[in-house]
């Protein structure tokens, strides 16, 4: 059976992981989202 306390006390977060939430947040580019929204307000303005 899996000792959860010994296997969270052996976990070292990854260096990987802190800088891929970085470049995530900093990422400053429209998702699907965005621009679905931007196009039905041309839309809209455009009527």
């Amino acid at each position: 059976m899996i000792n959860f306390e010994e296997e969270l006390k052996k976990y070292k977060p990854s260096l990987e992981i802190e800088e891929t939430e970085k470049s995530v947040r900093e990422d400053s580019e429209k998702d699907m989202v965005d621009l679905m929204v931007e196009l039905m307000n041309e839309y809209r303005n455009k009527r």
